[in-house]
């Protein structure tokens, strides 16, 4: 029997952040890269099916009352908790095949990544926002050397 290569996480932790920040292309792409390290399984099948079927309803920002995106509130951790555990016990269902299983897999760690995501997010937004401060900051400050004064036309 061969051990099975597990699905970076890496990777597709980045491709939850591209679909949630609506960066399409760049979560193609990172899809791309996950179907060519992951082994022809049933379980992977299920599990890049489920990515997939991310990837395509968030880009058609449809509001279809059936899209379990549109209910989806990531702001909500106690909601995202709740899905997450009834994702894994969808996993843990041995009636469950192993491309149900998969599936229910991705679902399981897009709840665990978006739950951690806001966190990260509004670190980075406060440390971007931060930067950005500063360098306006620096940027007034050479705009104020480099005014003329009064004296630069009084000789």
């Amino acid at each position: 029997m061969v051990a099975e290569m597990p699905i970076p996480q890496a990777l597709v932790t980045r491709f939850f952040q591209l679909i949630l920040n609506k960066q399409f292309a760049e979560a193609e792409r990172e899809l791309e890269r996950l179907k060519q390290k992951m082994q022809k399984t049933e379980w992977n099948r299920g599990y890049f099916r489920a990515l997939y079927g991310m990837l395509l309803v968030r880009r058609s920002n449809n509001s279809d009352s059936y899209a379990f995106f549109s209910k989806l509130d990531v702001s909500d951790k106690e909601a995202l908790q709740n899905f997450r555990r009834e994702f894994l016990n969808h996993v843990k269902n041995r009636l469950h095949g192993d491309f149900d299983r998969g599936f229910f897999a991705a679902w399981a760690d897009f709840t665990r990544v978006a739950g951690k995501l806001n966190i990260v997010n509004a670190i980075e937004n406060i440390e971007n926002r931060n930067a950005s401060q500063e360098r306006m900051e620096a940027g007034k400050l050479l705009e104020d050397k480099n005014q003329a004064t009064m004296e630069d036309f009084i000789d």
